[in-house]
């Protein structure tokens, strides 16, 4: 396992690298803030003796477009000379660039003169072209058209297409695993496929997974972008859409509830039991799409973005059903806080696998000794 330092830790990329490394069970990366950036001793310190750097940190808009190039230059100038003051020169320099560089904008002239600044160090660099990046909690009108679209949609507004285009779209997660340089697995590729897709079509497809998901009906998740532009879209609901009631059918034979309506693709359900006091949970997924429905007794269902030290907190019980998803990236568990039996359904958008779970250990409630870095 390497240990790194990282610029942008707290930004959208930033954020999902270090989600990424604690699924890896990597080492807490050390941070850089752009205060630290600000001064060379510090920089020095901090990297001195790291396998490896990863300058994520970047401009991407600002109103005056001349500060995007010079933000962009004046991040990597600093970082470099932090670099060059370092006792213990770190092993290798990682850059997240643009597909952008070079191309005549602010930005891609910025990014292609930080890459060149950062080559200037003498140390091995690997120089890594992103596309489009798109994922769960991105910035509304600054990170992507997914997370602007998103936000949109859920606030039920409608998106305004000015110029349709097609555009390339890779999930952040995916970003992340290439920029760490390690294998593929079930929930991220680092060859970075990628969605092309127009915008207008982009702003559809988004738009009919919105208008189901308002009444708790799954969306198709045939393919691995369905599933994470549904996640991106759950990222920009959660928490103050949920829980969301289910209606209850009653007659001379008893009562029915509709828990799960999915329009395509694979899926799996499963029941448990849970005695009083008893706890499921406590690890996180990076790409599955679970639900919770409380069928008889009562509980807590808790959740804590990864990352944060904010717990997030949904009573529900058998007698008012409820459905209540997890959201990626987030750790969860369910309580039983009665003194019955607690009946519990669940229902995931895959089948499971022992050999890939998906499922990263993490306790949702934190200790006060233990150390948060709270993402942009």
């Amino acid at each position: 396992m390497l240990r790194l330092a990282l610029t942008g830790g707290g930004g959208f990329l930033g954020w999902h690298v270090r989600v990424l490394l604690r699924a890896l069970g990597w080492p807490e990366p050390v941070l850089l803030t752009r205060a630290d950036l600000a001064d060379r001793a510090t920089v020095a310190a901090k990297v001195s003796g790291v396998d490896r750097v990863l300058h994520l940190a970047g401009v991407n808009r600002a109103d005056d477009p001349g500060e995007v190039a010079a933000g962009n230059v004046r991040l990597a100038t600093r970082l470099a000379e932090g670099l060059a003051a370092a006792a213990v020169p770190p092993g290798s320099v990682v850059f997240a660039n643009s597909v952008q560089a070079g191309n005549g904008t602010p930005y891609g002239d910025g990014k292609a003169a930080a890459a060149r600044i950062l080559a200037g160090t003498g140390l091995p660099v690997d120089d890594v072209p992103l596309p489009n990046l798109y994922g769960e909690h991105g910035r509304p009108f600054y990170n992507s058209v997914v997370a602007t679209f998103c936000r949109l949609l859920a606030d039920g507004q409608r998106p305004e297409i000015q110029q349709d285009r097609q555009v390339d779209l890779v999930h952040v997660t995916d970003a992340a695993a290439r920029l760490l340089g390690v294998p593929a697995a079930a929930s991220w590729d680092p060859a970075l496929p990628a969605l092309r897709v127009g915008v207008r079509e982009l702003a559809e497809r988004l738009g009919v997974m919105a208008a189901g998901y308002r009444v708790g009906d799954i969306p198709a998740l045939d393919d691995r972008h369905q599933v994470r532009l549904f996640n991106t879209y759950r990222s920009h609901c959660f928490p103050a859409h949920y829980p969301l009631p289910l209606t209850r059918r009653r007659d001379a034979r008893g009562e029915l509830v509709e828990t799960v309506r999915a329009h395509g693709g694979a899926g799996q359900t499963f029941c448990s039991t849970t005695r009083p006091g008893s706890t499921r949970g406590e690890h996180f997924h990076l790409a599955k799409v679970e639900r919770f429905v409380v069928l008889r007794g009562t509980a807590e269902i808790s959740l804590r973005r990864v990352g944060d030290g904010t717990v997030v907190r949904f009573p529900v019980s058998g007698a008012e059903p409820v459905l209540v998803d997890m959201p990626t990236m987030w750790a969860h568990k369910i309580v039983n806080t009665g003194t019955d039996e607690l009946v519990t359904l669940f229902w995931a958008n895959e089948l499971f696998d022992p050999a890939r779970p998906d499922t990263w250990p993490e306790p949702v409630e934190l200790s006060s000794t233990t150390p948060v870095a709270v993402p942009g």
